[in-house]
Order: structure tokens, then C-alpha cells, then sequence
């Protein structure tokens, strides 16, 4: 019988994996993509995030993403730039879960593609075409995606106003490679922000966080609201200059930032976005995928399956202050009237910045 199902193969579900084939367990993995792809969110590895590739025995060298020394905060004419604690690295999606994939199943897991779980009940994972897997212990890892019977209710204001999240890459250019250099970009404006981050082909990956509001002013049209935000913020579209427009603009609705949960039942352990959602302008997405699929692992060693909620209980706890500060930083970054305020005082004390950079982590258990 097989002793756990991880549902999902992305770096939560794979580490997950890794850590309970290594301990002797029989694992089954789940991915409901036949293909790895390269998933909207993620890219950005902090350098704790790396430590804890390391731990599982990921070479560095073989993600061969650019190295990431430094922060850069962008609102309107104001510019803030100060170096990371230590340093990080911008990779694809594609390219990390690859690697972790291989290592999963290199480690003992029996992963199985194209498999599109969709609820969990009783020890047992339900799957699209109707099939019923067992297993004792499972590990729900299924990304931002929605999971029947799993609430992830965000706060009420964004409620109002849901949040949104777009992705466009920008292919690789002598010019990006001078205008981004070995630094995370954050650029600032109402209701919401740019991520962008080069990664190990030359290329640079933009991620855009903003409110459903935003969007309907430019007709609901991501490009349109691109465009828009590249007219109005020029040093953003100094950027957006070498993108490729042909290229489609992934999109996520009603993500759910902020919110995080104590509660599961006995035998089920949730891990990343299905514990918890960092605003992913802490760069912690990853961090947070790594640390609970590590600490599920752990706590599915010491107690088996009847560990679940004490598991959960913990985490819950561990994402409590890096959330309420990234939440804090999030919402004073989209606000106009705070977001300039935010870009000066990073620019006159840099010890501001590395302090909410190591607060924002998800520490050890």
C-alpha cells in the first residue's frame, strides 16, 4: 500500500517527496501536467532558499540561474537600490521543478503525470477521470490552484477588490542585461506592482500583482493595462520596450494573498500556497514551498499521519510575522500616496530594506 500521495510536483510537493522517499516511504506523486511547464509564480530564490536546495542535495550549478545581489525599489522618478543580506538567484520555474523532479523520483517516488486530483476526503485522493487512490498520509501541494474542500478565503477588502497576477517574459537583450544587471526590481503604482528578475537563459521574468479594479480600466486587457502602466511609469517602459508582444500573458485570478490557515484534518498535510500566501514582493513564494514541505516531512517522521494538525498548528505560527510584514510592506508599496515615501526611506536607510529582507523569511521549525 502506498504510504502517502503528494498531489502536485512543484517545489512544495517535490520536496515533500524527496524527504519521505529518503525516510523509507512508499510515494506516490502527483502532477496533473503531462509536461513540465513554466508556472506563473515563482523565480526569484532567496538565499535561504538555496540553503535549503542545498540540504536536499540540489547542485546549484545545475540550475544555472543569475546570481541576484541586490533590491531595487522603482516609484515613479524615486529610486531606491540595496544589497541582499546575501545572495540570491533568479531562475525559471521549468528549470527548478525539472530538477526537482528528476531528484524526487531519483530519491524513490512514483510520480505519475497527467493526473488532475481534485478533492481529498479520508485518507483517499479523487481524481478527475474518477478514480480513487489511498494512502494513510497526504500531502496536498497543489500551487495557488483552487482544491475542492479547501477554503482559502482571502481578507474581505480584497474581497472588494480581488487581486490579480500577470506574466509576461521579456526574451534576453544586451540592453536588459544593463538595465536590470544582478538586482530584483519592484516597481510601485496604484494598486499593485512589477516583479522582474533575469533568469538562466538571459531572459526576464515579469510578474505583475494588481487589484481586478485596475485591470477593468484598461478593459480587462492585460497588454492594454501593460502598455499603460509603461507610458505612465517610464522607467518601466524603458523595460517593457524589448518585450515580445506576441508572446501570450499568463494570468492567475483571485489570488489570495495574505491568507493562511492553522486547520487540517488528520492525515492531511497542506503545504505552500495551500498553507499559506506570502505577496509574492517578499520573494518568499519558494521559501515558503521549501520550509513546509521540510517541516511536513519532519513532523510526518516523528508522528505519522496523526501529525497533520499539530504540523499545521506550527506552520501557521511560522508564517505569522513574515506574513504580517509583507502584508504591510505590499500594501504601502501600492498605495500612491506611500509609495514614493517607501522608495525614499529605502534609499536613505538600506538597513531598513535587509531588515524586512531577513524578516520576511519563513524561519526554521
Amino acid at each position: 500500500m502506498t504510504d502517502a500521495i503528494v498531489i502536485g510536483a512543484g517545489p512544495a510537493g517535490t520536496a515533500a517527496a524527496i524527504g519521505l522517499a529518503r525516510a523509507g516511504a512508499k510515494v506516490l506523486l502527483l502532477e496533473r501536467t503531462r509536461e513540465t511547464g513554466d508556472a506563473l509564480c515563482g523565480g526569484f530564490l532567496s538565499w535561504q532558499s538555496l540553503a535549503r536546495l542545498d540540504a536536499l542535495g540540489i547542485d546549484r550549478a545545475a540550475l544555472g540561474g543569475q546570481a541576484v545581489r541586490s533590491v531595487r525599489l522603482i516609484a515613479g522618478s524615486r529610486r531606491s537600490e540595496t544589497m541582499l543580506p546575501q545572495a540570491a538567484m533568479g531562475v525559471s520555474r521549468r528549470r527548478l521543478d525539472s530538477v526537482l523532479q528528476a531528484v524526487a523520483v531519483a530519491a524513490g517516488a512514483d510520480m505519475q503525470r497527467g493526473v488532475h486530483a481534485t478533492g481529498a476526503d479520508d485518507g483517499a485522493v479523487l481524481t478527475r477521470d474518477g478514480a480513487r487512490l489511498m494512502a494513510s498520509s497526504l500531502f496536498l501541494a497543489a500551487g495557488k490552484h483552487g482544491f475542492r474542500g479547501q477554503s482559502r478565503d482571502p481578507a474581505r477588502w480584497q474581497q472588494r477588490d480581488p487581486v490579480m497576477g500577470l506574466r509576461l517574459r521579456l526574451p534576453q537583450h544586451s540592453a536588459l542585461d544593463r538595465l536590470i544587471g544582478d538586482a530584483v526590481e519592484l516597481h510601485l503604482f496604484d494598486r499593485g506592482y512589477v516583479g522582474l528578475v533575469r533568469q538562466e537563459d538571459g531572459s526576464a521574468n515579469l510578474c505583475l500583482a494588481t487589484h481586478k479594479s485596475r485591470l477593468d480600466e484598461a478593459g480587462g486587457d492585460p497588454a492594454h493595462l501593460l502598455h499603460a502602466l509603461g507610458a505612465a511609469h517610464p522607467m518601466l517602459g524603458e523595460r517593457l520596450a524589448f518585450a515580445d508582444w506576441s508572446r501570450p500573458i499568463d494570468a492567475i485570478g483571485h489570488v489570495p494573498y495574505g491568507w493562511r490557515t492553522a486547520d487540517t484534518a488528520p492525515g492531511l498535510f497542506r503545504l505552500g500556497d495551500q498553507a499559506g500566501v506570502i505577496p509574492s514582493l517578499a520573494g518568499e513564494g519558494m521559501g515558503l514551498a521549501l520550509a513546509s514541505g521540510d517541516a511536513a516531512v519532519g513532523a510526518w517522521r516523528a508522528g505519522g499521519a496523526d501529525a497533520a494538525p499539530g504540523f499545521q498548528r506550527a506552520l501557521a505560527a511560522r508564517m505569522a510575522r513574515p506574513f504580517t510584514i509583507a502584508s504591510a510592506v505590499w500594501r504601502t508599496g501600492e498605495n500612491p500616496h506611500t509609495a514614493g515615501v517607501l522608495t525614499s526611506l529605502a534609499a536613505s536607510f538600506p538597513s531598513l530594506v535587509r531588515w524586512a529582507s531577513r524578516a520576511t523569511r519563513i524561519g526554521d521549525a
